[in-house]
C-alpha cells in the first residue's frame, strides 16, 4: 500500500492533468504547467512518472480498477450461471456507468482533439473485451477468434455510444437501446456455434 502522502501527490497530478484537458489537448500539456497547477515540483512528478504518458496510464489503470471491480460484481449479482449475453451485457453496462460517473474525464477522449487518448481508451477497452471473450471460449464454441470478436463488439459499442451522446440520448435510455442491441447480437448466433 503506498503512502498517503504519495496517494495525495498523485491524485493531485491527475485533478490536474484532467483540469488542463478541458483548456487544452493533450499534446499541449507540459510537465512545468502541470506541476504549477498541481502544486507540485517537477523533482517530485519525475519520481512517480517518468512522462505525462505514465501519468495518463495512471488515470487509465484507476478507471479499469474501478470498471472490473464493478463488472465483477455484476457477474457475481446478475449473472451466476455465466450465461454469455448477460456477461457481455454486465461488461457494458460497468463500462457506461464508468464512462458517465468519470464523464469529466472520459469526454477529453475525442479521437479528433485527443487522438492519443481516444486510442489508448480504445486499446483498453478492446483488451478487455479480448479477455472476456477469451474466457467465453473456454465454455463455448466461438465462430471467430477472441481478438476478432473483441474488435467487432468494441468498434460497435464506442460508436454507438459515441453516436449516442452526440444525440444527447439520456444515460438510461442509451443503456437500455444498448444491452437490447449487444444481448440481440449475442443471441443471434454470430458469436457463437450455438445460440445462447
Amino acid at each position: 500500500m503506498e503512502d498517503r502522502r504519495i496517494i495525495k501527490t498523485k491524485r493531485s497530478l491527475k485533478n490536474a492533468m484532467i483540469e488542463m484537458l478541458a483548456k487544452m489537448g493533450f499534446e499541449h500539456i507540459s510537465i512545468t504547467e502541470l506541476c504549477r497547477i498541481a502544486d507540485v515540483s517537477r523533482i517530485t512528478f519525475y519520481s512517480h512518472y517518468s512522462d505525462k504518458y505514465a501519468l495518463l496510464d495512471d488515470i487509465f489503470e484507476d478507471m479499469l480498477r474501478v470498471g472490473t471491480e464493478d463488472y465483477y460484481r455484476r457477474q457475481r449479482e446478475n449473472n451466476p450461471g455465466g450465461k454469455l449475453a448477460a456477461g457481455y451485457v454486465n461488461m457494458l453496462d460497468a463500462i457506461l456507468e464508468l464512462y458517465y460517473d468519470r464523464f469529466d474525464f472520459f469526454e477529453h477522449t475525442n479521437p479528433e482533439k485527443n487522438p492519443y487518448l481516444a486510442s489508448r481508451l480504445y486499446s483498453i477497452i478492446l483488451e478487455t473485451v479480448e479477455i472476456h471473450t477469451m474466457h467465453v471460449k473456454k465454455k463455448l464454441p466461438l465462430k471467430y477468434s477472441p481478438k476478432k470478436i473483441a474488435g467487432f463488439v468494441c468498434f460497435g459499442m464506442l460508436g454507438f455510444v459515441n453516436e449516442s451522446r452526440e444525440e444527447n440520448t439520456p444515460l438510461e435510455e442509451m443503456r437500455r437501446e444498448a444491452r437490447v442491441l449487444l444481448t440481440d447480437l449475442i443471441k443471434s448466433g454470430i458469436l457463437t456455434e450455438h445460440e445462447r
